[in-house]
């Protein structure tokens, strides 16, 4: 009798072994995948952030580069502790589960928070940074986060064109008489912001901030579902891990 439970026991812990290795071969990948949408929105999305009040949105794809990073490492020391059956690598690697599971909800939570916010920040806060930052020293960042932002979304001012009629570098003498910048027109060359009439800029589509906060929006949605999708999974790898330090345990005595 005692030799089939001892038998049943091995059974049961190889059977474990197995799954968690293949749990951390997906889980390395699902680390791969959260740490490139990190650096997909540092890298590839980050234009706009500079006309952003809060640092959430940037600190949210931080969050997910150093998830992503520390899942990679944890999904190898998934393994070597599996297959070494080594029970302190395996609480090492449910402490690292742990960490790795609140810091991807604490992304998911920030992106969601601010995802609510988002378009009360943008109303209080965009108008004020282009009339009063484009253009002006020092401030090349949002300058050139403007001029994409009018040009990629094909509008003109915050809310709309006439927003620039408050602009501090369109009241200077700098804007060589220009009415709005260069890159509310449909064809841009150089001064053709002195006319602003609807043939010429991006008059009648509206203003930048509702098409602003889409695209923020969509990407707020993209960085919460990969965060919170992830965590959820990280609870089966915490289960299949307990399971198998307990196995573990009890073939010791």
């Amino acid at each position: 009798m005692g030799e089939f439970n001892e038998k049943k026991a091995t059974c049961g812990t190889v059977c474990l072994k197995y799954l968690l290795f293949t749990y951390n071969c997906c889980f390395w990948l699902a680390g791969l995948a959260v740490m490139a949408v990190g650096i997909w929105t540092l890298a590839l999305k980050s234009d706009y952030i500079s006309l952003l009040a809060s640092s959430t949105y940037l600190a949210t794809a931080y969050i997910l580069v150093v998830a992503g990073v520390v899942v990679m490492v944890t999904g190898v020391l998934g393994c070597c502790a599996t297959f070494k059956e080594r029970r302190n690598l395996l609480r090492l690697y449910f402490i690292l589960l742990l960490i790795i599971f609140l810091l991807e909800i604490i992304a998911g939570i920030l992106a969601y928070v601010y995802y609510q916010q988002l378009n009360t920040e943008l109303k209080e806060n965009l108008k004020d940074t282009m009339i009063k930052r484009y253009q002006q020293s020092g401030q090349e960042g949002v300058t050139n986060a403007v001029d994409k932002l009018q040009q990629e979304f094909h509008c003109c001012g915050s809310n709309n064109s006439q927003d620039w009629r408050d602009s501090e570098w369109i009241r200077s003498g700098e804007a060589s008489n220009r009415v709005v910048p260069d890159s509310c027109c449909k064809t841009v060359v150089p001064g053709c912001g002195r006319r602003d009439h609807a043939s010429n800029i991006y008059k009648v589509e509206g203003g930048c901030i509702s098409k602003l906060e889409t695209f923020i929006q969509e990407h707020l949605r993209v960085i919460g579902a990969v965060g919170l999708g992830i965590a959820c999974v990280q609870v089966f790898g915490m289960i299949f891990t307990c399971c198998l330090y307990r196995s573990l345990k009890l073939e010791h005595y």
